[in-house]
């Protein structure tokens, strides 16, 4: 089936006369249609059953997305500047280096195994002056793609600035729940994207945040619909 567009997009540019795209959007419609409302713009985007569950029985994001899915995550990475991840969804999910960097935020320094081989700049270490890892850390990707944010934890407001700063202003976050929870709490993030998948797993898995409460409220922009797959945006209300 092909993707129909169930809420337009206010952030969709459309010229007089023309018609917002109803079904199967090209890659450049669907650009537009995730196009940020203005600069700079972070926004995490995560995926979930309809139980909740942001993983399947092996841990991974990867075990219960789809094609559809895996098309807007495509589009929204070549939207972004950089790609923010934690270093435990890094490693879980196996991160190699992408088109764009990859800001790994680790509280410990420790750089994944995946990422350690990249050229230098498209690996940063976000992390704190009292990680146990710093010294390989700044070793491994050199000392000036190692920024120290906090004593003992990760600024996470300091992050957002550090990457403005450097010019990247299309910002994409990842995950992890932890991650994304913190983001939230300390409120840098502007959208969340959020695919629900047409699937009941039960068990016992993550959901999109973990850790302390957080009370965030958010506001419609978008929904897609492919084949009983939801795809939607959320601005956060501020």
């Amino acid at each position: 089936m092909a993707v129909r567009v169930l809420i337009p997009s206010p952030a969709l540019v459309v010229e007089e006369g023309a018609q917002r795209p109803s079904r199967d959007p090209s890659d450049e419609e669907l650009a537009a249609l995730y196009a940020a409302p203005r600069l700079p713009w972070l926004r995490v985007n995560m995926v979930s059953t309809l139980d909740g569950a942001a993983q399947g029985d092996d841990g991974q994001s990867g075990g219960i997305n789809n094609a559809v899915d895996k098309r807007v995550f495509h589009a929204l990475r070549r939207l972004a500047d950089c790609v923010v991840v934690g270093a435990g969804t890094a490693r879980t999910e196996g991160y190699g280096p992408a088109d764009v960097p990859v800001v790994v935020v680790s509280r410990s320094g420790s750089v994944p195994e995946t990422l350690r081989g990249a050229e230098p700049g498209r690996v940063v270490l976000a992390t704190a002056a009292s990680a146990s890892g710093l010294a390989e850390a700044r070793e491994l990707l050199g000392a000036d793609h190692v920024w120290t944010l906090g004593e003992e934890t990760v600024d996470l407001v300091a992050l957002r600035e550090r990457l403005v700063a450097r010019g990247w202003r299309s910002i994409l976050g990842e995950g992890g729940p932890g991650l994304l929870r913190d983001l939230l709490a300390v409120g840098v993030v502007d959208e969340l994207c959020l695919t629900w998948v047409p699937r009941l797993i039960a068990g016992d898995h993550l959901s999109i945040t973990a850790g302390g409460p957080v009370d965030v409220p958010l506001e419609p922009l978008l929904l897609l619909e492919e084949d009983g797959t939801l795809l939607g945006r959320w601005a956060v209300r501020r």
